[in-house]
C-alpha cells in the first residue's frame, strides 16, 4: 500500500545540533511506522504514512546526541501495538512505550505490554485522527492501568479543553498532554485557553510535552519557529518537575513543511537556557515518568 500522495517523508539528511543535550537525555515523543511488510497498518486508520522503522529511529537518536525514546503508539496501526512492542524488545531497555488499546484488552496483554516496556496509554480526541471513543471507555481503560502504575497520554487541541478538563481531572491516573495541548500562537501567552492550561498544569496530576514547534508555529523554520517559543519556555519555568520534549520524529501528517530534526534540537537551548533546566526537562522528568518503575 503506497503512502498518500501528499505525505511528506521524514528529513533525509538532519543537521548534527550544535546543542549537546546532557547525559542520558530522552525524546519522550516519537512514533515507529512498519515497516509495513512486517507490521501492516490498520484498516481504519485515517492516513498511510512512509515506513518509518525502528533502526531508523535508534540511528537519528545516536546521531542528535540523545540516549533513550519514548516511543508513542501511531493511530495509523490502531490497537495493534505488534510494531512498538517490538521496538521496545529490541532497544536494550532504551525505550518505553505509550500503547493504544482495544476497551476489552485484559489484564495477562496488559501485563505483557508492561513487560515490554509499555507506561502509558494514549487518549486521542482530535476527530481529524480516530473515531473518538465514548468517554466511559476512556475511564474503564485507565481504571485497568492504574495498577500497573501506568499514565494517560492525552492528545487535545485548546478549544476542546474546557470541556474536557473534569473528566481528565476524574481520571485516577497522571495525565500528559502531548505537545502543550495545542495553543494557538495567534492569540497569544494572554489566551483564555493557555491561561486553562496553566491552571490545569497547576495540579500535580498534570505534566506536559512541549513539543512541536513545527505543528505549532505560525512563522515557521524560516524564523526558527520563533513565536512559538514563549509558549514553551513558560511553561518549562512555571513546571520545571513535569515538563517533557519530543522530536515527534517522523511528523506524521505534517503538510507544511518536513523538520530538520537536528534544529529542533537546537530548539531546547532556547526554552531551556540553564543546565538544571535542560537536565530536568530532558533526563530527570522522563526517567522518573518511564523507567522508575
Amino acid at each position: 500500500m503506497p503512502m498518500d500522495p501528499d505525505w511528506l517523508p521524514f528529513h533525509p539528511n538532519p543537521t548534527k545540533p550544535s546543542f549537546k543535550p546532557p547525559k542520558g537525555a530522552v525524546d519522550a515523543h516519537c512514533h515507529v511506522f512498519g515497516p509495513e511488510g512486517k507490521f501492516p497498518f490498520a484498516p481504519e486508520r485515517k492516513y498511510t504514512p512512509c515506513d518509518a522503522s525502528k533502526e531508523k529511529l535508534f540511528e537519528l537518536r545516536d546521531f542528535l546526541g540523545l540516549e533513550r525514546n519514548v516511543i508513542v503508539q501511531a493511530s495509523c496501526h490502531g490497537t495493534n501495538n505488534d510494531a512498538l512492542e517490538d521496538a521496545l524488545l529490541s532497544s536494550n531497555n532504551l525505550a518505553r512505550g505509550v500503547a493504544v488499546v482495544s476497551p476489552d484488552i485484559c489484564q495477562s496483554d496488559l501485563r505483557r505490554l508492561d513487560t515490554a516496556g509499555v507506561r502509558a496509554v494514549r487518549f486521542n480526541f482530535l476527530k481529524r485522527l480516530v473515531d473518538i471513543a465514548p468517554r466511559d471507555i476512556f475511564q474503564n481503560v485507565a481504571k485497568k492501568i492504574a495498577n500497573l502504575g501506568w499514565h494517560v497520554v492525552v492528545y487535545v487541541e485548546a478549544p476542546d479543553l474546557e470541556e474536557l478538563a473534569p473528566f481528565l481531572k476524574s481520571l485516577p491516573t497522571n495525565i500528559i498532554f502531548d505537545h502543550m495541548a495545542r495553543p494557538d500562537v495567534n492569540e497569544g501567552l494572554n489566551s483564555k485557553n493557555f491561561v486553562l492550561f496553566q491552571k490545569l498544569m497547576e495540579n500535580e496530576k498534570f505534566w506536559c510535552k512541549t513539543s512541536c514547534p513545527e505543528r505549532l508555529s505560525q512563522e515557521g523554520p524560516e524564523k526558527n519557529y520563533s513565536d512559538i517559543l514563549p509558549f514553551m519556555s513558560t511553561l518549562i519555568k512555571n513546571y520545571t518537575e513535569r515538563v517533557l520534549w519530543g522530536t515527534d520524529w517522523p511528523h506524521p501528517n505534517m503538510k507544511s513543511h518536513m523538520p530538520d530534526d537536528g534544529k529542533l534540537v537546537d530548539i531546547v537551548e532556547k526554552i531551556a537556557p540553564t543546565e538544571e533546566l535542560q537536565r530536568k526537562l530532558l533526563v530527570d522528568n522522563p526517567m522518573r515518568l518511564y523507567w522508575e518503575h
